[in-house]
């Protein structure tokens, strides 16, 4: 899967302002519906959906990742959009560590293999030491997207 399908300029956030998971979670769907990729009346739905998923197990996956994700009957194809708060956020991790990075995606309801593919291949490219390193570093959106194309 190359993921640079899913993610555009316009749906990297290199500096994240969220004071917790639950704020930066509301600030990567406001970037969905500022980008069009899901409807302004499907805010609420999506972040019940996404909500109701992390509470139900962090997808703090550690090494400073999360993956927040969920299956929603209101969008066609898989939508994502990626999140850098470089002070950590606390998603209660596998490690206990901070969250830097986090990865919120949606995938259609009832498309199981297309949502298994598409956490199978961000948390492949997120576990990868240097990936992390190159993404920490990186000063702009446009930086943070080359990463992920270079790694596609």
């Amino acid at each position: 899967m190359n993921l640079t399908e899913l993610l555009g300029l316009e749906q990297i956030v290199p500096n994240l302002t969220a004071a917790d998971r639950w704020n930066a979670i509301d600030q990567l769907i406001d970037v969905l519906v500022r980008t069009h990729k899901i409807r302004p009346e499907d805010r609420e739905t999506v972040r019940k959906a996404v909500k109701d998923r992390e509470l139900s197990k962090s997808t703090g996956i550690g090494y400073g990742i999360a993956l927040p994700h969920a299956s929603v009957a209101s969008i066609q194809d898989v939508v994502a959009v990626f999140g850098r708060c470089l002070q950590g956020l606390d998603f209660q991790a596998l490690d206990n560590q901070p969250v830097k990075m986090c990865v919120l995606f949606l995938t259609p309801q009832g498309q199981f293999q297309k949502h298994l593919l598409t956490l199978t291949a961000f948390a492949r490219f997120l576990s990868n030491k240097d990936n992390r390193q190159k993404l920490e570093a990186a000063q702009t959106a446009e930086e943070i997207l080359a990463i992920f194309r270079a790694a596609s």
